[in-house]
């Protein structure tokens, strides 16, 4: 029979995965509600050396372990790299943007601050210019982005950081959000794209030595979501432009690797801000941090050398 099922499809002769026995599904596993005793599917246990998907158990491995890095940033952290570098943060004006833009010019960097709007509290950080009208799904804004920049030292480091994250239904059982999927899709995956061509072409980024860091989530990882949405789904938008987001990094880690410029993707962990305000009732569980811990937590990162031959980690 599998000999003949090849033939009709036309797969003879080529390499074909096995396929899975069928498995019987019991009349329980048709319901996906909150009611529903059906177990979420086995998620493949991470290979050796990778994140562990299961976020509680993370954290609370963490914290057995006495991970410092996760518990007590500051015991591990080195900003020294960051005096005197040009360091350009995207959606500067508020949340983690705003506290990268703070911590770097509290480190001794000269920061340009891109957001939509200027914010009082980005206005209040000392020895930033601010660019405003930076919305990422425009091109045009983004060429006037680079248009402001030339001409002036180069960028040391980009950090990619506008994101957007509704409080809206996204799942089947609420309404699916398509135009609100699409937002995002266009805000946190293609603006990192925008804005980092729009700098490399007019040549605002170091060459060699630059740095494009783009905040992401391990919110984009399959792995994840079959251990923390079990039997949910939901949030399609969030997920698949994080996704989305990760392979944007990753292809131009490999473009821009013979310009001398690294590229790396970095989740800055559960951060507590209004952006994540609906999750608060699973901060404390899953060790969200404040915004601050966060962009600590990145500029370690960033800080730490091996990024320009690592692909986009």
């Amino acid at each position: 029979a599998r000999a003949g099922f090849l033939r009709r499809h036309g797969l003879t002769g080529r390499t074909v995965f096995p396929l899975a026995p069928a498995r019987r599904v019991h009349p329980q596993s048709r319901d996906m509600s909150a009611q529903s005793t059906t177990k979420g599917a086995a998620a493949q246990p991470p290979a050796r050396g990778f994140t562990e998907p299961d976020q509680v158990k993370r954290y609370a491995d963490a914290k057995a372990s006495g991970n410092k890095r996760v518990l007590d940033i500051d015991s591990v952290y080195d900003p020294a790299w960051m005096k005197g570098a040009r360091v350009l943060v995207t959606g500067a004006n508020r949340g983690i943007g705003l506290s990268l833009a703070k911590e770097a010019a509290r480190c001794g960097a000269v920061v340009v601050g891109a957001c939509r709007k200027p914010s009082d509290e980005l206005a209040a950080i000392e020895n930033v210019e601010i660019v405003d009208g930076v919305e990422v799904t425009s091109s045009a804004a983004c060429e006037a982005l680079a248009e402001s920049l030339a001409g002036k030292d180069p960028i040391d480091v980009l950090i990619n950081n506008a994101g957007y994250f509704p409080d809206v239904s996204d799942d089947f059982t609420g309404g699916l959000n398509f135009e609100e999927n699409l937002k995002q899709y266009d805000i946190c995956a293609v603006g990192p794209l925008r804005v980092t061509a729009a700098l490399v072409k007019k040549g605002c980024l170091r060459q060699p030595g630059g740095k494009v860091i783009n905040i992401t989530s391990q919110g984009g990882s399959a792995l994840w979501r079959q251990v923390q949405n079990a039997n949910k789904g939901g949030d399609y938008g969030h997920h698949m432009c994080k996704a989305a987001a990760n392979m944007c990094g990753v292809l131009m880690a490999e473009e821009l690797r013979p310009k001398g410029i690294a590229v790396a993707n970095l989740h800055p962990g559960f951060n507590r801000t209004a952006m994540t305000k609906k999750y608060e009732h699973i901060w404390d569980i899953e060790g969200a941090v404040e915004c601050e811990v966060g962009a600590k937590r990145v500029m370690h990162e960033i800080g730490r050398g091996g990024l320009l031959d690592s692909g986009a980690p």
